[in-house]
């Protein structure tokens, strides 16, 4: 399986870091994980999908829309604004 990293990006306290997935069909399956606060205090959500996609691109996006839907689910009202 090969992983490709895509670039992270901040969304309040969080940091978000999607990624695909190479499968041994030659699809893609998303993944992303989800990271706050700092040092010892540091706590990662790494999520994989099943969904495949044809396109890294596809997985990447699906992985992002993902991690904005967890994070509207636990803090709609910071998103919001």
């Amino acid at each position: 399986m090969i992983t490709t990293l895509e670039k992270a990006f901040s969304v309040g306290k969080y940091l978000v870091s999607p990624s695909a997935h190479t499968t041994e069909t030659g699809q893609f399956t998303a993944g992303v994980s989800i990271r706050s606060g700092r040092g010892s205090g540091t706590h990662d959500r790494i999520y994989r999908f099943v969904p495949e996609f044809a396109q890294r691109d596809c997985a990447l996006r699906y992985a992002v829309n993902e991690a904005h839907r967890w994070m509207a689910q636990r803090h709609p009202v910071a998103l919001a604004a």
